[in-house]
């Protein structure tokens, strides 16, 4: 094999699993749950914290379907995702509750912030449908395109979602803002759970 058969194998792999999961993450819940977060934290620490867990989160599937063959067992990590979920509802509705301090750093969205959006969404990733969609398609092509397409094609439908969620913490109240995440949190933690039972119960 030659190296422009390498590099036009490249491309190939990582044109497709782009165009694949961007589509796939569109109103899904991760695109939603980056939208939330973005009413509470800086777009560069979502962002940064989006990017990291989808980086780990592909790697691990393109390995599963690359070199592995082998399911997660997503059952019981939904569980905890789950139960996760429902501790950010929580954590969410108390955020008044914080001192000026951590407000401050909320708002500049430190390190912080960046490891609770990368823990939730790598959390939520796990056994999601970008998660499987990844695994077929690196079943079907070079890991190394489909690894870097699938996570830019996520972190660029994700992106738009954190711009949406921008001008809602502008426009909105912040009693508005809380309530709204905390409930969103809740239902992705339920969704999660049922999703979790659902698989453990199959």
């Amino acid at each position: 094999m030659t190296g422009e058969d390498v590099l036009e194998g490249f491309l190939a792999a990582l044109a497709v699993s782009f165009a694949v999961i961007f589509v796939a993450e569109l109103g899904d819940k991760s695109q939603l749950m980056a939208l939330t977060f973005a009413t509470r934290y800086r777009a560069a620490a979502v962002l940064t914290g989006i990017t990291i867990a989808t980086a780990v989160v592909h790697l691990i599937s393109v390995a599963v379907g690359y070199g592995l063959g082998a399911a997660l067992p997503t059952g019981w990590i939904a569980l905890a995702a789950g139960l996760a979920f429902l501790g950010f509802a929580v954590w969410t509705l108390r955020g008044d509750r914080l001192s000026d301090e951590e407000k401050a750093r909320a708002d500049r969205g430190g390190r912080s912030a960046v490891w609770a959006v990368g823990g939730a969404f790598f959390l939520a990733e796990l056994g999601d449908k970008t998660m499987l969609a990844t695994i077929t398609l690196a079943t079907q092509h070079g890991w190394f395109g489909t690894w870097i397409g699938s996570t830019v094609g996520m972190v660029a439908a994700d992106a738009l979602a954190i711009l949406v969620g921008r001008w809602l913490g502008r426009t909105l109240p912040d009693t508005v803002i809380r309530y709204g995440a905390a409930a969103l949190f809740a239902l992705f933690g339920l969704w999660l759970l049922a999703d979790g039972i659902g698989q453990l119960a199959a």
